[in-house]
Order: structure tokens, then sequence, then C-alpha cells
């Protein structure tokens, strides 16, 4: 009878299946690479902030002024990111809760409301770097007017938030593959732009010396890179999976969850080294001094072949989207934690690019503006970061899976890198 029950049930929704997977991988009766492919999607979720507009600017404005000689600050910065998407992970799989929940739990009102006001800021800037970039795109490639690629992105992102209503693996599902998109093309970018190889290999592990503007140019990789509102997002999308039932399941899925932090922050890595080999390959030798994106869409056709801009493009488009709709899930899941109650994902999405209207529609310059909203995120970044160090340290919230002295030394000298790079900053600003 139960058989005959089972051959006639309503077939499984993906978010189901996903869950069914994942425990029967707790079970132990499924092993890699299935296993694997079980647990993934969190940090593949959180990975496309790492590939954000903002990256594509910074790492062009990199590239094309100083070569490959700040590729260490791209492979810095990813190393920081891998550290901490493991330590908001790890957050969400043991307490249950997500940082920004954790922060209005712990912390004093004031303090409370302050963070929110920093996160809230940071979110903002975070998604005028995404929702500027995707419309960059969409009117380069349709020859539209800025504005009118930025009305056609604000309804594809919305579009593309609807899928979070039916569970959290459609959505997981579709920016894999924008990351996929983002990736091939940039693969592609390799295969057609001129590199030096050794020199791309020394100067991604030697620090060299960095003029003012190298030195802002620097902060805003870290800015696009570790981003705030992805530190608080981690955690809740670890938090709303898939709770373990016990300490060998917690244990496991932690082990699972950093795996994946690796691969997919990996791959991002590797992104936005191959944007600063592309911006250096294509522009420093003979156009040092390209520094928007539109410019750089509109000079690889000449230099690289129609092909070559194309890519750019494609890799930007859905760099875009996917980043955009990412940050509109974690502006929703802040403030839901920090002051307990959340507005609709509409209203969300229309008062995060508010400000993205309102500053192209007073003509600032977007890739500019893509740049300096990634400075704004490095100067938030310090808060969230000490907050993850603080939270996942605690031996009452942890327990055994608390944070050992070395993770703790060396979140603490990256957060410290992080307030550095700010202190600098704001000392060339008022000097």
């Amino acid at each position: 009878m139960n058989e005959f029950s089972d051959q006639f049930a309503a077939p499984r929704t993906l978010t189901e299946q996903a869950r069914a997977d994942v425990h029967e991988v707790l079970a132990g009766h499924s092993r890699a690479p299935r296993a694997m492919l079980a647990f993934a999607g969190p940090a593949i979720v959180a990975s496309i902030a790492y590939m954000d507009p903002g990256n594509f600017a910074t790492n062009i404005q990199a590239g094309a002024k100083y070569g490959y000689s700040l590729l260490w600050v791209v492979v810095l910065a990813n190393a920081i990111a891998m550290l901490f998407q493991m330590l908001s992970a790890k957050l969400g799989l043991v307490t249950g809760r997500n940082l920004a929940e954790l922060c209005r739990e712990t912390l004093p009102r004031p303090v409370v409301i302050a963070m929110w006001a920093i996160s809230e800021m940071a979110a903002m800037a975070t998604d005028l770097a995404e929702f500027v970039g995707g419309a960059i795109g969409l009117s380069l490639l349709l020859h539209l007017p800025l504005m009118v690629g930025m009305v056609l992105t604000a309804l594809i992102t919305y579009g593309l938030l609807q899928l979070d209503r039916v569970g959290f693996r459609p959505l997981e599902l579709v920016i894999a593959a924008l990351v996929g998109v983002i990736g091939l093309s940039y693969l592609a970018e390799l295969l057609i732009t001129p590199v030096a190889w050794p020199a791309v290999l020394t100067h991604a592990f030697i620090p060299q010396r960095m003029d003012n503007d190298a030195v802002v140019l620097a902060v805003g990789i870290v800015g696009a890179t570790v981003m705030p509102h992805v530190l608080f997002l981690h955690s809740g999308l670890t938090q709303n999976r898939v709770r373990p039932r016990n300490e060998h399941e917690r244990t496991k899925m932690i082990a699972f969850s950093n795996s994946e932090v690796v691969i997919a922050l990996g791959i991002a890595g590797l992104i936005n080294m191959a944007m600063v080999i592309m911006a250096s390959g294509a522009f420093h030798a003979g156009h040092p001094d390209i520094a928007q994106i539109e410019t750089a869409y509109q000079t690889l056709s000449p230099l690289l072949g129609g092909a070559a801009a194309l890519f750019f493009l494609a890799a930007l488009i859905a760099s875009g989207m996917s980043s955009s709709v990412v940050g509109t899930v974690a502006g929703q899941m802040i403030m839901q934690g920090f002051v307990g109650f959340g507005i609709p994902v509409w209203v969300r999405r229309l008062v995060t690019m508010v400000p993205a209207f309102i500053v192209i529609g007073l003509g600032a310059n977007p890739t500019n503006a893509l740049v300096m909203s990634q400075v704004v995120l490095s100067i938030a970044l310090p808060v969230p970061m000490a907050m993850l160090i603080w939270l996942t340290s605690s031996g009452r919230l942890m327990g055994r899976h608390r944070n050992r002295r070395i993770t703790l030394i060396i979140a603490s000298l990256g957060a410290a890198v992080v307030v550095l790079l700010n202190l600098v900053l704001i000392w060339q600003a008022v000097a």
C-alpha cells in the first residue's frame, strides 16, 4: 500500500528534493560528488556579491592604470572573504539565527540602531553598484538610454525575486547559472586577451608600492570583494536551508559548508583576477586612462574584436541582475534581523534602488559612482567583521564550534587590514 501511495504521490518541489538529498547525505546514504551538490547553494549565492558590477568598475580601473600590480590586493581580499564567509555560515548553522538577529539580541539598543543604520547605508551603496551595473550592460547591448536600462533592470530583478516564493532551490539554481555565464565569459576573454602569465603569478603574491590613486582603488577592491551585506546574508542562508538535528549533523554540515565556500569563492576570486588581467592586457599598454565601463566596452571591439566586447557585456548583465537580486534578499534579511519586522519585497526593491536613480539623474558618472560606492562599503565593513569574530568566538553561543585561537588571530588580522586601508584612505582625503 505504501509503495502504491508513493508511486502516485505529488512530485517533490526542487526545494523539497534538495532537503531530502541533504538528509540522505547526513544519514550516510549518499557520497561525493552528489553529496557536495546537495549542500551547494548558500556560498554560490553569496559569491555573486564578489563578482558584482562594483568589481567590474574597480578591476577595470586597476588593470588599465596599474597593469597586474594590484592583483595581490584581489588575492588578499578574496582570502579574507573566504574566512569571514565561513564564519558567517557557521554562525547560522550552530545558532539557528543570523548575524543581524544575534546583534539585536546581544547588543544595547542604541548600538543596534546604529549598526542597522550603517548596514542600511551599505545595502544602498551595494545596490547602487549592482543596479547601475546591470543597467549599463542592458543600455549598451540594446542601445538604450541609461534610465531606460535602469527601469528594465528593475523589472527583471523583481521578476527573479519572485522565485524565492517557491523555496530556496530555484533561486540558488538561477544564481548558479548566472555565475556560470560570468565565469565562461571571462574564460573566453582570457583566451582572446594577450596575457603575460609570469608577471601575473609574480604580482598575484608579491605586494607592490602604491601611490594615492592606487590606495583608493585597493580600498575599492576590498570593498567590492568583502561585502558587509553578504556577511549578514550567508548566516541567514544556512539558517533557513536545512536545520541540523544533532551535533553530528551540525559538524558534518559545517565541513560541507566550508568546502563549498572555498570552491565558490575560489571561482569568484579567479574571475576577479581575470577582470584585472583582461583590463591589463587590453588597455594598460596603450589606453591606461580607461576608467569607465562604457569606454572599456567600446574600446574592446577595435582592440580584441566584437566577440570580446559581447562576452564583456554578457558577464556584466549577468552580474548586475544576479547581484541586485541577492542584494535585495540581504537587505530584507538585515531589516528583519535588526528591527524585527520586514516589508514587502517590492518596497524593499524600491527603497534600495531610489538612490541609484537619484545619483544618475543628477548627472553623476556611472563608473565613478560604482567605485565610490565600493569605498563606502569598505568603510562600513569593519563593524560586521568585528561582530562575526566576537560572536563566533563565544563559547556560550557556539559551544565546541567556537573559533580556535589560530582562527581568531587570522580573522582579527584580516579585519585589521581592512581598518588600516580605511585609515590610510581617510588620511589621504584630509591631508
